[in-house]
């Protein structure tokens, strides 16, 4: 695994492999690798010639300066458990290098953005769309691929490449949950070990819900995960809706097998996750 750190330096390879008409397969990263990014690096591998990872810590879309400050960072280890997967190329620059001046750009995201994630994290998505477009026009890949636990996010980046034309293979992955259910997160490593005792509750009481939808509202059902996950233990709901899969709007029947999208504050850590609903009378 060759690790590169400057954006000509990716470039050049890039070059190199295109003109040896080679597919290229991107994983955009934060670092704190866990299981989960190593599925999406698994699906990749199968997929393409060539495996990009790229490792960097976004600063545009943290609106939470402590946010920014307490995400974890653990090269070392995110090294080696990408050379394990067969990662041909480890992107890992600096700050200076993504961003040689600040990015302006702002983006219409248009209604994909306006609910849940847009208005809890102002700028968010526009800092996602802003570190994406640039990844993809420094890899310029063939298939790049994402986590469905960051569902609203896929949404996001098929807006942005819609917007920017770029002539890339969005690939949306199934969640990795561990053997309790808790969907797999970077984040999970702040959790105490009474609060990751209690956080599979989210996605226990989220799927117990789905068997509710046969003869509940969609406003019963929502209000029936809510009380139940705030009535745990250290848990406090920040939302939960369930929205059409394409457009992220609330709906009010269970017709297109909408998702219901949560974020709970588990203590003072913020965890985020998903379930799809079958299509009901109700």
């Amino acid at each position: 695994m060759e690790i590169i750190r400057t954006v000509d330096q990716l470039k050049n390879r890039i070059a190199e492999a295109k003109g040896a008409n080679r597919s290229i397969g991107l994983v955009p990263t934060m670092g704190a690798l866990h299981d989960g990014h190593i599925s999406l690096v698994d699906r990749a591998r199968r997929e393409n010639d060539v495996v990009v990872v790229s490792v960097f810590v976004n600063p545009t879309q943290f609106n939470n300066a402590a946010d920014l400050a307490t995400y974890p960072r653990t090269e070392e280890a995110d090294c080696a458990k990408l050379e394990a997967a067969g990662v041909d190329i480890a992107f890992i620059p600096s700050v200076e290098e993504v961003y040689p001046e600040p990015d302006t750009r702002v983006f219409d995201l248009g209604e994909v953005a306006n609910v849940m994630e847009g208005p809890m994290r102002p700028g968010h998505f526009n800092g996602v769309a802003q570190i994406v477009s640039k990844l993809f026009s420094m890899t310029q890949p063939t298939r790049a691929y994402f986590g469905e636990k960051d569902f609203q996010q896929i949404a996001v980046i098929r807006r942005m490449v819609e917007i920017e034309d770029f002539d890339i293979d969005i690939v949306d992955c199934p969640i990795k949950r561990a053997d309790d259910g808790l969907a797999l997160s970077s984040r999970n490593v702040r959790l105490t070990a009474a609060q990751r005792a209690v956080a599979p509750a989210i996605h226990r009481i989220m799927a117990e819900s789905v068997a509710l939808a046969a003869d509940h509202t969609v406003d019963e059902v929502k209000q029936w995960v809510i009380d139940n996950i705030n009535n745990v233990d250290q848990m406090q709901v920040e939302y939960y809706e369930i929205v059409h899969p394409l457009t992220m709007q609330p709906v009010d029947n269970w017709s297109n097998e909408p998702v219901g999208c949560i974020t709970v504050y588990c203590g003072d850590v913020r965890l985020i996750d998903n379930i799809k609903y079958k299509n009901h009378s109700c």
